[in-house]
């Protein structure tokens, strides 16, 4: 697969001949070639001095029926959606437009260059983990980590319990507002199991909904209320991170960095 990792690299000459001087940091050129749209791998002369400076060597990437034009404007840090695209059109080699109008393009996509990180989540009301990293990947906050997600998302409400966790996530009985009878089947976790025991003093039928207790994969990250458990590490076996239950976009953002030097440090260190 080739992705340049960053804009600087491309050059358009779709309205110009290609063969003059190019920008000193240009490695590629998308431009228009006898079969139409082509993509050129070249080499500025290291030994000229200037921005603009003669092209040494190139040749064709990909050119003509083996290339297309993505129809909108994206965002181009967004590498995770570029890949999806590039691999939707069919096309060998696919351009796409930056909503500042910069450009790169993806060739011979391959989804397995991207590491899977698996999140773990529940609703309702809203999977704030699950939402947010999808907020901050569409600004391309990820971008530069090459890495792709799968949202695990449980719905609490099909466990049909006689009480849930609390009035903001819409339900009629609460640990929050009601009182619970012993015996009840609640919806809650360790910490909801304190609040039985302790300020209600029952004994509960405790269904978990504790998302890091769903974690079968990894690198995972998950949402979990209890503090002690913030950080990366091995739970349950697999290898992953863990935010508080109301964790900031910039906590979640540093979460998953961290959790991704840790799991590649992991797979440099482990014997092939």
């Amino acid at each position: 697969m080739i992705f340049p990792r960053e804009c600087k690299e491309i050059g358009s000459a779709l309205a110009k001949q290609k063969g003059g001087n190019v920008y000193f940091l240009t490695r590629y050129l998308i431009g228009n070639g006898p079969r139409g749209l082509e993509i050129t791998e070249i080499t500025p002369d290291p030994h000229k001095k200037g921005l603009m400076r003669p092209i040494l060597q190139k040749h064709s990437i990909a050119e003509g029926d083996e290339v297309c034009l993505y129809p909108e404007q994206v965002q181009i840090h967004d590498r995770a959606l570029l890949l999806k695209l590039a691999c939707d059109t069919g096309k060998r080699c696919t351009v796409f437009r930056g909503l500042d109008e910069h450009m790169t393009f993806v060739c011979d996509p391959d989804p397995s260059a991207f590491q899977l990180v698996h999140i773990y989540d529940i609703c309702p009301p809203l999977p704030s983990l699950s939402a947010t990293i999808k907020e901050l990947e569409k600004c391309g906050l990820f971008g530069e980590l090459d890495i792709c997600f799968q949202h695990h998302v449980g719905d609490i409400r099909s466990l049909n319990a006689d009480v849930y966790p609390c009035r903001a996530a819409g339900f009629t009985r609460t640990l929050d507002a009601d009182t619970v009878n012993s015996g009840e089947r609640v919806a809650g976790c360790m910490t909801g199991e304190q609040i039985c025991r302790e300020y209600h003093q029952k004994e509960c039928n405790m269904l978990d909904i504790c998302p890091l207790q769903a974690v079968e994969e990894e690198p995972f990250i998950a949402r979990c209320c209890r503090q002690e458990r913030v950080g990366t590490g091995v739970r349950r076996g697999q290898f992953g991170t863990v935010v508080h239950w109301g964790a900031t976009p910039a906590a979640i953002a540093a979460a998953v960095n961290d959790l991704i030097r840790g799991w590649r440090a992991r797979q440099h260190e482990s014997p092939s």
